[in-house]
């Protein structure tokens, strides 16, 4: 029915916005979107039936209240009450953005105040830790690679790597980094660097002052895959066992990366490292390994390239330093080069 929840709902998903989003975030959204929806009220209506024009902060609150605790019986056939925050708070963002892009695309039937707006969503309930991604070892980096490049995934391989190295994003790793990204021939010495959220771009030195390659290992493994690959994504499926005979990007279509993440579960297993261990792992070594090598707070910030357009590096001499004096020091900081040396020799 024109005007209600369930309308908008409609709206965001036929709009340009929706299919711009990666196959797993709409997946997340559907859930988010119906468990707001399907809430039953207590005049035993669902909340999706409800006029848009009628809600308040105050009614998006209440119902945000009620899905954050669900209630289950147990074996004894006791009610046991537990939270489910991140699942709420994810439907309390699917409906904010589905606001959003319904009041730009019927902004005479959606009012341009968004409830779900502003709610101090907090990750975590008071005195609980916050859930952390594992951070992966250098020796876990080595023993991945190897293993990788065993189960014949050699492209994965080089991407841990990179991921370790330049602490980018899994979707910037497999979805944005494109060959003529990697030594251009007008930047036959850098990498440029694209944020696939925000658009913004970098430029990576990859030699010292002295021309000495600051990522030798990897470099020898892009320029080998530039070699072989003319043009588009840098990182394809390059297994022999893989259906199609050319060897086809990482990401899908439509953004998605779930096939490369049972990839990546098959490596872990098989090199005998923590289980928990995911590809986002990787980046988050390369962050503490960044700590760990007395990095000062300027060279971590032009390393990660923060959201601030002002933290962002550019080409300018100032930054170029510090991403230089930066990577050296995490190089210092190793004490097994040595083995992942051995990747083009064995």
């Amino acid at each position: 029915m024109p005007g209600t929840f369930d309308w908008l709902v409609s709206i965001f998903r036929a709009h340009q916005k929706w299919k711009e989003i990666d196959h797993k975030t709409q997946r997340l959204y559907e859930q988010g979107l119906a468990l707001f929806a399907n809430h039953i009220l207590k005049d035993g209506s669902r909340a999706g039936s409800k006029q848009i024009s009628d809600f308040t902060k105050a009614f998006v609150d209440a119902i945000y209240a009620k899905l954050l605790i669900v209630e289950a019986e147990d074996a004894h056939g006791n009610i046991v009450k537990r939270e489910r925050r991140r699942y709420a708070n994810a439907a309390m963002t699917a409906c904010r953005r589905a606001w959003f892009v319904g009041q730009r695309a019927q902004e005479t039937k959606v009012p341009a105040i968004n409830p779900f707006s502003r709610m101090g969503l907090k990750a975590h309930a008071p005195g609980r830790p916050a859930r952390e991604t594992p951070t992966a070892t250098w020796d876990e980096l080595v023993a991945f690679r190897m293993s990788a490049k065993k189960l014949g995934y050699n492209s994965v391989g080089t991407a841990a790597l990179l991921t370790w190295e330049w602490l980018q994003r899994e979707e910037h790793v497999f979805g944005a980094f494109e060959i003529s990204h990697y030594r251009p021939k007008e930047r036959p010495n850098s990498v440029k660097i694209v944020h696939p959220k925000n658009g913004e771009e970098a430029w990576w030195p990859l030699f010292d002052e002295t021309g000495e390659p600051l990522f030798p290992e990897l470099m020898a493994e892009l320029d080998a895959i530039k070699e072989a690959i003319v043009s588009g994504l840098m990182f394809r499926r390059d297994h022999e066992h893989r259906r199609s005979r050319t060897p086809l990007p990482w990401i899908t279509a439509r953004k998605d990366l779930r096939y490369l993440r049972r990839v990546v579960r098959k490596i872990v297993v098989a090199a005998g490292i923590r289980t928990e261990l995911s590809f986002t792992s990787f980046r988050h070594g390369g962050f503490t390994e960044g700590a760990d090598s007395d990095l000062t707070d300027a060279e971590l910030r032009a390393a990660s390239r923060h959201r601030s357009t002002r933290q962002l590096p550019t080409y300018a001499k100032r930054t170029r330093k510090q991403l230089i004096s930066g990577s050296k020091k995490r190089r210092e900081e190793r004490t097994k080069v040595a083995v992942i040396s051995t990747w083009n020799d064995t």
